[in-house]
């Protein structure tokens, strides 16, 4: 059991780990050396910690989590790690230094607790050398992705000394608690993210050279088409920093054997030495491969020129090549134009240097696509890609252009990497000979899985229900960016029914990006121009009906929200019994910045929230005051943990840390509910009336002199204060919930009739941002 931690090493990696760690509820000593010089001794982990608390992304999940780091320093606190269960090495990539300081901690560390390294270049036999054989047994290592926040993948790796209930101890906190999902690596240079990536992002620059492609194009291609981010290669590589590449580049060369097909791409750019000189670093330098124009007041984006070094304009790259092929990658491939030959040969060869890392560095092809898919941000792994292409395509291919085909590939030929069989997922094994079982972790429930060995109780095009087992099943939103529109609703009135009578429980999940963006605009701005009015207020009104259904079922209903979970989102999350949220959710009722309120029960849901905040002042006025100011600015949570803070959650809720395991949790929450299962009672609201409504407005207008609202902006909140206020009503009258449900759709249809709000709405569908007029 981990219930402290010690990190050392107060860098951007060592405080973004202590920063997870304490994110997870767990205190952590931060420890780094003494500046020379300095008055304050602990001034590096004090410094780090106060970044953080600045830092865009957050780093803390809430602010309490910062108070669970002690800072301190190596010459006076090192005794502070005598008590911590798992201590984490992250200071600079010299082995010297780092033994220096392991053989220091042999005389702290209490017997058992487990030492890890995040080292991301040296191996584990290089820095366990020479120490004690009790060392060995407790020393790992850990490598963290940068931020240590948000990126999942954590790549472990176990000596032949190191005692398995280590390994195992540090694994399970770091899924459990951290939210990682553990990828097992060899002893091998780079171990898997980084080998594979760096040759990737290698074979890119160089091939986008040799065949004169402009960054745009490059960045086209080896983006999107192959589920890699839109940053593409020179984008990502000035976002971590264009100066690391010949860091890493050199330490690899060291460390690889000369037969390694690393060095057919291991070659230095002249023009990225320039830059590098220039100061042009990339982001955290004066620009990189692209830069904003400060000539031009930093609005507009340029690009250099590969063949010059120049900056000019960005360039929209024209390539039909892409439109042509649409989601058919073999097509791209496939393509005779220097946009196909670029794509051929940086993912074919990505995919062969994969084919050579089993069993040097990973143990399976399931292990390498989770550490480019977690590690990367690569929608798909190199093996899910190649078979994509096909294996026999890629041989041939590979054949032609006298590539090199590793056995792997060789031995693959005309087999999937792939397969389901008997509802199960399966991955061809190293030998190519026999496929195995893709098996999850204790604990870890996906409806991936589910889908593969059932098919949905009830279905239509914009949801789905699952069977998830032991009496309970899944509502699956299932439309684009999981829009929630008339399909949605119908089918959550169908599985109300159902769950009457057939099931114990109801789980509201997906395995998108986004839990839910809300309503879809679409529909409704299509309505509003055909002044469709009456069919926008019936939808209005259905999922308000909908709605209360669920929260009024005779069953528990769970929702179970991850990414962002906006507008009608967020309103199906506060009409559920409970909620099971994964700490990345970012829940809000947005709809103020299309020109809208909440209108499927939010601004009632949330009045009876802070109606019951013990610590705000009794009377009809300080509930609606807190909703109005947090509808009024849009306003969103950055964490689960601030999602209660902010009263979308109660503190009741659960929070998964590993996104992997949210469902199974929601199930179990469920579970937990149903015997003797009570719905809620009907909230009732006395609200300020017409005086309360002035006084939200006047609020507002002081937004309105300051320049920080628009004139629309006070329209909107006009409306919201009088579904607040209670419209008409007296401080002696009670309201229920419906006759606040009745001003909220009232107010909605008077907002979505006028010209700026449309203007809003066709603006954010187009764009994804909001207009501000």
């Amino acid at each position: 059991m981990i219930r402290r931690v010690g990190v050392i090493g107060a860098g951007t990696m060592g405080a973004g780990i202590a920063a997870q760690v304490a994110n997870a509820g767990v205190p952590v000593v931060l420890l780094d050396i003494v500046p020379a010089g300095a008055n304050n001794r602990n001034a590096l982990a004090e410094g780090a910690i106060a970044r953080m608390r600045k830092a865009e992304p957050a780093a803390f999940m809430h602010d309490g989590a910062a108070k669970l780091i002690e800072p301190g320093n190596l010459e006076d606190d090192l005794g502070k790690l005598s008590d911590c269960d798992w201590i984490i090495e992250a200071v600079l990539e010299r082995t010297d230094i780092k033994q220096a300081l392991y053989r220091k901690l042999e005389s702290v560390r209490r017997s058992g607790s487990a030492i890890s390294s995040n080292t991301s270049t040296i191996a584990l036999k290089v820095l366990t050398k020479g120490m004690s054989e009790a060392f060995r047994r407790d020393f790992l290592i850990t490598h963290f992705f940068n931020p240590p926040r948000y990126m999942r993948l954590l790549e472990i790796v176990a000596g032949a000394d190191t005692a398995p209930e280590t390994v195992t101890a540090v694994a399970e906190f770091a899924n459990v608690g951290l939210g990682k999902s553990i990828v097992r690596c060899e002893d091998s240079p780079g171990f898997i993210a980084n080998r594979l990536g760096i040759y990737w992002m290698q074979a890119a620059v160089t091939q986008a050279f040799d065949l004169g492609l402009t960054v745009e194009e490059a960045d086209a291609i080896v983006g999107p088409p192959m589920g890699i981010p839109k940053t593409g290669v020179f984008g990502l590589m000035d976002l971590v920093g264009i100066d690391l590449g010949p860091h890493v580049n050199a330490s690899m060369r060291a460390v690889l054997p000369p037969s390694d097909a690393f060095h057919s791409v291991d070659r230095d750019i002249p023009l990225i030495g320039r830059m590098i000189a220039q100061g042009l670093t990339g982001r955290k330098g004066k620009g990189g491969f692209y830069r904003m124009d400060r000539a031009g007041g930093g609005r507009s984006k340029l690009a250099i020129d590969l063949q010059t070094g120049e900056y000019r304009a960005e360039q929209k790259p024209a390539l039909p090549e892409i439109a042509a092929a649409g989601r058919d990658l073999l097509a791209l491939l496939s393509a005779k134009t220097k946009a196909g030959t670029y794509a051929f040969r940086v993912l074919a060869q990505t995919i062969a240097y994969a084919a050579t890392l089993i069993p040097e560095a990973a143990a399976s092809i399931a292990d390498i696509d989770e550490a480019m898919r977690l590690g990367y941000a690569w929608r798909w792994g190199p093996f899910e890609l190649a078979d994509k292409l096909g294996s026999a395509w890629l041989v041939e291919h590979l054949t032609a252009e006298g590539m090199t085909v590793p056995k792997l590939l060789a031995d693959a030929a005309g087999k999937t990497f792939y397969r389901v069989h008997e509802g199960r997922r399966q991955y061809l094994a190293a030998d190519a000979g026999t496929y195995r079982d893709i098996v999850r972790a204790p604990g870890v429930l996906l409806l991936e899985d589910i889908k593969l060995a059932s098919k949905p109780v009830l279905k239509n095009g914009s949801a789905s229900l699952w069977d998830i087992g032991d009496g309970v099943v899944c509502f699956e939103f299932t439309s684009k960016s999981n829009a929630l529109d008339e399909k949605t609703v119908d089918l959550l009135n169908k599985s109300i029914e159902l769950v009457k009578t057939r099931f114990k429980a109801l789980v509201i999940y997906n395995e998108g990006s986004n839990f839910s963006l809300g309503a879809n605009l679409g529909l409704a701005l299509f309505a509003a121009n055909i002044a469709a009015w009456g069919e926008i207020e019936k939808s209005i009104a259905a999922g308000q009906n909908a709605y209360k259904a669920l929260k009024y079922a005779p069953f528990p209903v769970v929702a179970a929200p991850a990414g962002m979970a906006l507008g009608g989102g967020c309103e199906i999350v506060l009409h559920a019994d409970a909620v099971q949220a994964h700490a990345e959710t970012y829940i809000g009722l947005v709809e103020a910045g299309v020109g809208l309120i909440p209108g499927w029960g939010g601004c009632g849901e949330m009045l009876a929230r802070w109606r019951a905040e013990p610590k705000l002042p009794r009377g009809p006025m300080p509930a609606p005051a807190k909703v109005f100011e947090g509808i009024s600015t849009a306003d969103v949570s950055k964490s689960a943990h601030q999602a209660m803070e902010k009263k979308f959650l109660r503190p009741t809720d659960g929070i998964s840390m590993n996104r992997d395991r949210l469902l199974a949790d929601a199930k179990q929450k469920a579970l937990s509910l149903v015997e003797g299962y009570q719905p809620p009672k009907p909230p009732e609201f006395v609200l300020p009336g017409p005086s309360g409504r002035a006084g939200l407005y006047a609020a507002a207008e002081g937004f309105h002199k300051r320049g920080l609202a628009t004139d629309h902006d006070l329209v909107v909140a006009d409306a919201l204060a009088d579904v607040l206020s209670g419209g008409d009503t007296d401080i002696i009258d009670v309201m229920t919930e419906q006759q606040v449900m009745d001003l909220e759709r009232k107010a909605f249809m008077r907002l979505i009739r006028t010209e700026p709000t449309l203007a809003r709405v066709e603006y954010t569908l187009e764009t994804g941002k909001p207009l501000r007029n």
